[in-house]
């Protein structure tokens, strides 16, 4: 027991602090799995690459991007993010309603047919939070700060910062080919 109860002051730790200061700090990517206790939590995938090493091409830096490596499973090469479905840390989009947040690419990610995921900005319009996404089964999301809900398919977009608590998220164009997933922000 009391072993579980340091996981879950750590878990609590990790989810709560600043990613950035997380990443700053231990120079490590950021993932944490989808709980078990039925929240909806979106799974955050994240990293700056820094600490990233060459080990039979898996650790290849995208050049011209920001850092971040094939072994996360993403690159981001200015606008273009590319994601490839067939690493772990995208394997809850494998099934329809499966969401991941790419913190540092900036996107939160929906399955929502066999050949189709949606890619919306991951900064909360009422309060630029990133890291706090819930998906709600009913195309929303809830950011965990102030429990506000947005659309992923009505009405008007609000953009991060804009200071409104409801409204659509802003969506990108996604296209999937064999197991990559391109979205251009």
């Amino acid at each position: 027991m009391k072993t579980q109860t340091h996981c879950n002051k750590r878990r609590d730790f990790l989810t709560k602090a600043c990613p950035t200061v997380v990443f700053a700090m231990f120079g490590l990517s950021f993932l944490e799995a989808c709980s078990s206790d039925g929240t909806g939590s979106v799974n955050v995938v994240g990293g700056d690459g820094s600490n990233s090493s060459n080990n039979g091409g898996d650790g290849n830096t995208n050049s011209g991007g920001d850092g971040n490596t094939n072994a996360s499973g993403f690159t981001v090469n200015g606008n273009m993010v590319t994601v490839d479905l067939s690493n772990d840390n995208f394997k809850d989009l494998e099934t329809v309603g499966g969401n991941v947040n790419i913190l540092n690419a900036g996107v939160l990610l929906l399955r929502v047919s066999d050949s189709q995921i949606l890619a919306f900005d991951n900064c909360c319009p009422h309060n630029g939070a990133k890291d706090s996404w819930t998906y709600n089964n009913d195309d929303t999301f809830t950011c965990g700060v102030h429990g506000n809900t947005f659309n992923t398919d009505q009405g008007q977009e609000v953009s991060c910062g804009s200071n409104n608590t409801t409204g659509k998220l802003v969506s990108y164009t996604t296209s999937i080919t064999d197991q990559t997933l391109t979205i251009q922000k």
